[in-house]
């Protein structure tokens, strides 16, 4: 049994300690980090895993790099999640150094390749390209900015590993919004709401139960990836939005677009 420090109004200056189980903080990891991959798996089995990832017939050159970059990032997580159940903090802390060199460029891929749909007039599902755009445009960004909080708490590992959480569970509503919803009569974008909702659900109801409160990066985190995967579309659909993508046609593709 291993102690997590708290501070109450009262006690500013000194922390409080909670007993924290670190077996089953390990075990919730873990099982996070496989829960994820199994719904990455399921979500791009038929269009990318099984039907031979690079040599997959994708309708651009950038996404066999977008879908490698975020692929890779997957297994990092897992066998981070791995490395850290078997108390190999060490090896933890060394690959962490190299796997973090690894968002920045999905960052770059994942705007990339965001715009270049938007250029081919990609539609998800019965939505417009224009709204189309503002899923994973602010999906690129809320993952930016909670990946971001995750390396400046690299050295608070009860703050980073529920970022680093937080942060990947916001990639696999793309996942979500592949799973075949449509066969049980669900929108296929509820469905990906939903699914990012629950595994939402499961770290508060982790910290509940472990800590007997929220924690203060799951607190700001949580909410943010979610209300980013509900209201992504409701965004899409407004005015300001729609100036903004005309705008950014303009900017990237010139005035014929």
């Amino acid at each position: 049994m291993a102690t997590e420090a708290l501070r109450t109004p009262n006690s500013l200056t000194r922390p409080i300690y909670r007993p924290v189980n670190r077996t089953v903080e390990r075990s919730f990891f873990a099982g996070m980090a496989i829960l994820l991959c199994v719904v990455v798996v399921i979500g791009f089995t038929p269009t990318y895993f099984g039907a031979g990832m690079l040599h997959a017939p994708l309708p651009s050159p950038i996404l066999h790099f977008h879908g490698a970059a975020f692929t890779l990032w997957m297994v990092l997580y897992l066998v981070q999640s791995a490395l850290i159940s078997a108390r190999r903090v060490a090896w933890h802390r060394s690959l962490g150094t190299i796997a973090f060199c690894l968002p920045p460029i999905m960052i770059v891929l994942g705007l990339i390749a965001a715009i270049d749909a938007f250029r081919r007039g990609v539609r998800i599902g019965p939505l417009e390209p224009t709204v189309s755009l503002a899923i994973p445009l602010l999906g690129i960004v809320s993952f930016a900015i909670v990946i971001f909080a995750a390396w400046r708490a690299r050295r608070r590992p009860d703050a980073h590993k529920r970022l680093i959480l937080l942060a990947t569970i916001g990639l696999t509503e793309a996942a979500f919004g592949r799973f075949p919803w449509s066969q049980i009569g669900f929108p296929p974008a509820a469905g990906a709401v939903t699914g990012l909702g629950v595994l939402v659900l499961l770290v508060l109801a982790y910290d509940l139960i472990s800590l007997h409160r929220i924690h203060r990066s799951t607190l700001w985190a949580a909410p943010l990836i979610f209300a980013v995967g509900a209201f992504a579309v409701p965004i899409g659909m407004t005015s300001g939005w729609h100036s903004f993508a005309a705008l950014l046609a303009r900017t990237i593709y010139g005035p014929h677009i």
